[in-house]
C-alpha cells in the first residue's frame, strides 16, 4: 500500500534559516507560492527544471534539500535502496517522478506511487495539451500491456522539428503511464547523452556495475536489466539515428519502447506513426488557452467570437504547427496585445516574432527559427543537391510539388541540383537527406513532394535580399520550362502546375522579375485558365504578363498584340464591351502595321472584333469584319482549318440573330460536313455548330431536332472542357428554353439551376450571363405559378 508522503523539512528549515517568505522563493525562481507551499508539505516535488534553480538559489544538492524520497531516515543515513550516486546531483533527466494519473501543475511533479516504481519523465504534464486523441489513441492500442510484450513492435512517433512530438509523448506517459511497471525517458540526440541517461539509470537500478568507468559495460548491464524485466516503457526522445539507437536495446525484451524522431523512416526497428499539424479547431484553442483568453475547462465554442476568429487565423498562418502557435499564445501573454495586433505585427516583424525566446516557454527551449536552423545546416553538409531542393520548393506552392516539373525544368536548375534530378538515383538520395528531417514529405505513388508553410517562411527569411530573389527568378525559370503546351499524351496535367504558377506570379511582383520567360509563363498559364472557363484569374495572369512584355519588347511587339487581344476576348467575356473594343483595336493595328492586311494574326483580330459586334447586337459593323476575316484564313489556312471553320461558325450565329436563317443553314451544314471530315469527333467547332444548329432548329419551331442536336453538343462540351465550364452551361440553358416551351417545368429548372451555378462558380454572381441564367429560372417559376394558378381557378368546387 502507497505511504503518504512526509512533509519536506528540509526545504522548509532552509528557507526560514535564511529569513526568506514563501513568496520571496517563489520569485526567485520564478513560480508561485501556492507551489513552494505543495513542495513543503510534501504534496509534490519539483520538477528538474525547478530542482536545479532550487539547488542553484540555497546553493545545496538535492539530497539536502529533500528532494529524493527515501534518501535519508530521520537520523540522516542514508537509506541502502539508492546509491550515492543517484543522491548527490539533481541535473539528469533521470529521476524518480509522480504517477501519471495525479494531476499536474506546471513545474510539478507528484510522487511516485510506491518507492520501487521508477519515473524519469523530466517534462511536466502540459495543462494546455490540445487534440491528438486519435493518435494517442493509437499509441495505446499499440503499446497495450494487455497484448504480449515480446511480440510489440516499437513505435516512432516522426514529424518535423516543433510539430509536438515531445509533447505527444509526455502526454502519453501521462495518461497511461500507470499501466506499465516502470516509465523510463532517454535523451537520444547523441550516442553520448544517451550513454549518459543508461548511466544514471543504472544507478537509479541500483545495478553492479553502475560505478564502472567503461560506459559500455553499464550500458551492457542495463540492456541485461531491461532484457530480464517487463511491462517497463521505455521513451527515447529526439532518436533522430534509429540506427543509433538499437545499438541501446536488448535483442529480445518484454518491454515497449516509443520514439520520437525527425526521420520519416524507420525500418524494422519501429512502426511510424505521422505526428501531423494540428486541425484548425484544436490549433485555436491552443492558442487562446497560451493566451490565457480561453480558461483551460472552457471549450472553444465559448470563447468570444472575434477572439475564435483571429485565433483561426493565426493558426492558419503557422499551418498548424504547434510550436509557432504556442510561441503566439506566450508573446500574447507577456506583452497584453491583442491577436489582432500580433497578426498585424506578424506581418511586419515575422522573423522576429519566429526567432522570439519567450521566458515563458521553459519546456519549449528552441524557438520555431533555431528547431530548423540546425536541420538546414546538417542538410547542407550532407547533400548541397538536398539544401538546393529544399530552398526552390521554399518558392514552390507548398503542397502537392509534382516531382516530373524537376525533371521537366533539370535544365534551368543550375549545375547541382539540374545534375541530381536529372538522375533519379540521386534525386532519391537528395530526397533521403530531406526525410530524414521530415523537412519535404513524399507521395510516392502520386509522385509529389509537400514542404510545411513555415519551413517555407523561415528558410526565405534566412537568406539575404539578393540571394532570395535569384532564387525566385531561378524558380520562375524552371517553372516556365516545365509547364507542359498541352495534357494530352504526356502523362502531364497543367492543372497541377497552377498552384505553382500563382506563387510565380507573386514571386514576378515582389522581386520585378521582368524578363521574357516570366511572361511567358504567365501568358501561357492564363490561356490554360481560360480554355478550362475560369475567366478572372486568367485575365489577372494576362495582365500582368502584357505590363512585362511592354516593358521588355515594347508597346508594339506582336507578342504585345497577342496580350492584347487574349485580353480583349476576356473583357468581352465577362461583359465589358469598351474595354474589349479598344483591346481588340489596339492589337488589330499592331498586327496591320508589322504583318500587314492579309496576314492570318490580322485575321484573327479582325474575326474577333466581329464576334465582339455581334454580342453588341452590331451587326452591321460586325459582318464585313467576319466576312473579311474568312477570306483572309480561307486563302492564307485552308478551308478545312480549326480557325477558318470558327470564323465560319461566327458568321452562321450572326445571321441566326439576323432571321437570316437559309444562309446560317448553309453555313453550318458545310461547317458540320468539314469539321467530321477534317477533325477528330471532340473538336469544338463541332460542338460550336450543333449548338448554332440547334438553335436555328428551335427558332424555326423543329424542338425534337433542336433537343437531339443540344444534347450532341453538351455531350461533346463537357466531355472536351469539364462539366463545369461556362460553354457547357449556355448550353444547358439553351436546353432548359426548350423544356421550358415545351412545359416540362421539372426539367427546365432542373437544368437552368445547373447552369446557375456554374455561372456563379466560374464567371461570378453579377456576370451578364449569371444574370441572364437567373433571369431565365424566374420566368420558368413564374410560368409555373401561373399554370398552377390556372388549375387552381378551373378546378370545381368542393362537394
Amino acid at each position: 500500500m502507497q505511504q503518504p508522503r512526509k512533509p519536506n523539512h528540509r526545504l522548509k528549515r532552509q528557507r526560514k534559516l535564511r529569513g526568506w517568505s514563501q513568496k520571496e522563493v517563489a520569485d526567485r525562481i520564478d513560480t508561485n507560492t501556492f507551489t513552494i507551499s505543495r513542495w513543503e508539505r510534501g504534496e509534490a516535488i519539483p520538477g528538474p527544471y525547478f530542482r536545479t534553480r532550487l539547488c542553484d538559489l540555497f546553493c545545496m544538492n538535492a539530497c539536502e534539500l529533500g528532494f529524493i524520497e527515501d534518501e535519508m531516515d530521520g537520523a540522516g543515513e542514508r537509506s541502502s535502496h539508492l546509491p550515492p550516486s543517484a543522491l548527490s546531483s539533481d541535473r539528469s533527466p533521470l529521476a524518480t517522478a509522480p504517477p501519471p494519473n495525479l494531476p499536474a501543475e506546471p513545474g510539478l511533479l507528484a510522487s511516485p506511487p510506491q518507492a520501487s516504481r521508477i519515473w524519469t519523465i523530466p517534462i511536466a504534464r502540459n495543462p494546455f495539451f490540445t487534440g491528438r486523441e486519435t493518435l494517442l489513441d493509437l499509441l495505446h492500442q499499440r503499446l497495450s500491456t494487455a497484448r504480449t510484450a515480446a511480440l510489440t513492435q516499437a513505435q516512432a512517433l516522426f514529424g518535423l522539428g516543433g510539430i509536438g512530438k515531445t509533447q505527444a509523448a509526455v502526454e502519453y506517459a501521462f495518461r497511461y503511464g500507470d499501466d506499465y511497471a516502470h516509465v523510463f525517458w532517454m535523451l537520444a540526440a547523441s550516442r553520448e547523452t544517451l550513454a549518459a541517461d543508461y548511466v544514471t539509470l543504472a544507478a537509479l537500478l541500483d545495478l553492479p556495475e553502475q560505478a564502472e568507468q567503461d560506459q559500455q559495460r553499464v550500458v551492457a548491464a542495463v540492456k541485461r536489466w531491461l532484457a530480464a524485466h517487463a511491462d517497463w516503457l521505455l521513451i527515447l526522445d529526439n532518436a533522430d539515428d534509429l540506427s543509433q539507437v538499437q545499438e541501446f536495446l536488448p535483442t529480445r525484451h518484454k518491454g515497449y519502447v516509443l520514439c520520437t524522431t525527425r526521420a520519416q523512416a524507420a525500418g524494422a526497428l519501429a512502426a511510424s506513426v505521422e505526428v501531423e499539424r494540428l486541425e484548425p479547431q484544436d490549433g485555436a484553442l491552443l492558442l487562446l488557452r497560451w493566451a490565457k483568453l480561453l480558461d483551460i475547462d472552457t471549450p472553444l465554442e465559448q470563447a468570444r467570437a472575434g477572439d475564435r476568429a483571429e485565433a483561426l487565423r493565426i493558426v492558419q498562418e503557422m499551418d498548424g504547427l504547434p510550436l509557432a502557435i504556442v510561441q503566439a499564445g506566450a508573446y500574447v501573454e507577456e506583452t497584453g496585445c491583442s491577436l489582432a495586433d500580433y497578426l498585424r505585427l506578424y506581418t511586419t516583424h515575422r522573423k522576429d516574432l519566429l526567432s522570439r525566446r519567450s521566458r515563458l516557454l521553459l519546456d519549449y527551449p528552441e524557438t520555431v527559427a533555431t528547431t530548423w536552423s540546425l536541420s538546414f545546416q546538417q542538410v547542407e553538409q550532407q547533400s548541397p543537391a538536398a539544401a538546393e531542393l529544399l530552398r526552390l520548393c521554399a518558392f514552390l506552392a507548398p503542397d502537392a510539388i509534382p516531382e516530373e516539373l524537376l525533371a521537366r525544368g533539370a535544365a534551368e536548375l543550375g549545375a547541382v541540383l539540374g545534375a541530381a534530378v536529372a538522375d533519379p538515383f540521386q534525386l532519391n538520395a537528395a530526397l533521403e537527406v530531406l526525410r530524414r528531417y521530415s523537412l519535404l514529405r513524399r507521395e510516392g505513388g502520386a509522385h509529389l513532394l509537400s514542404i510545411h508553410r513555415l519551413v517555407q517562411v523561415v528558410l526565405k527569411d534566412s537568406m539575404d535580399q539578393r540571394t532570395q530573389r535569384a532564387w525566385a527568378e531561378r524558380t520562375v525559370r524552371t517553372l516556365n520550362a516545365a509547364f507542359p503546351e498541352a495534357d494530352a499524351g504526356t502523362g502531364v496535367r497543367r492543372q497541377d502546375y497552377l498552384p505553382h504558377v500563382q506563387e510565380c506570379a507573386t514571386l514576378i511582383k515582389v522581386y520585378q522579375l521582368h524578363f521574357p520567360e516570366a511572361a511567358c509563363l504567365l501568358y501561357r498559364a492564363g490561356v490554360f485558365l481560360y480554355a478550362q472557363g475560369f475567366y478572372p484569374q486568367s485575365q489577372s495572369l494576362h495582365q500582368q504578363a502584357l505590363a512585362i512584355r511592354e516593358q521588355v519588347f515594347g508597346a508594339e511587339h506582336l507578342v504585345v498584340a497577342e496580350s492584347l487581344n487574349t485580353l480583349a476576348i476576356l473583357a468581352r467575356l465577362q461583359g465589358d464591351y469598351q474595354q474589349a473594343e479598344g483591346l481588340h483595336r489596339h492589337a488589330l493595328s499592331i498586327r496591320e502595321k508589322t504583318l500587314g492586311p492579309d496576314h492570318p494574326s490580322t485575321g484573327v483580330s479582325l474575326n474577333n472584333l466581329g464576334v465582339l459586334y455581334r454580342s453588341q447586337g452590331k451587326y452591321e459593323q460586325a459582318e464585313p469584319l467576319l466576312l473579311q476575316a474568312f477570306s483572309i484564313r480561307e486563302q492564307a489556312l485552308g478551308s478545312e482549318h480549326p480557325d477558318t471553320l470558327m470564323t465560319s461558325i461566327n458568321l452562321a450565329k450572326l445571321y441566326i440573330e439576323q432571321g437570316k436563317y437559309e444562309l446560317a443553314e448553309q453555313l453550318l451544314q458545310q461547317a458540320l460536313a468539314i469539321s467530321k471530315h477534317a477533325l477528330d469527333p471532340e473538336h469544338l467547332p463541332i460542338a460550336q455548330t450543333l449548338i448554332l444548329l440547334a438553335r436555328l432548329s428551335y427558332e424555326q419551331g423543329n424542338y425534337e431536332r433542336a433537343e437531339t442536336l443540344w444534347l450532341q453538343s453538351l455531350a461533346l462540351i463537357e466531355q472536351t472542357l469539364g462539366p463545369e465550364h461556362p460553354s457547357a452551361a449556355e448550353s444547358l440553358n439553351d436546353l432548359a428554353k426548350l423544356y421550358a416551351a415545351q412545359g416540362r417545368y421539372v426539367q427546365a429548372l432542373s437544368l437552368c439551376q445547373r447552369a446557375i451555378n456554374i455561372g456563379e462558380q466560374r464567371l461570378g454572381p453579377e456576370h451578364p450571363d449569371t444574370i441572364t441564367y437567373r433571369q431565365h429560372l424566374s420566368m420558368i417559376l413564374s410560368k409555373i405559378e401561373a399554370e398552377q394558378g390556372d388549375d387552381h381557378h378551373s378546378a370545381p368546387p368542393p362537394c
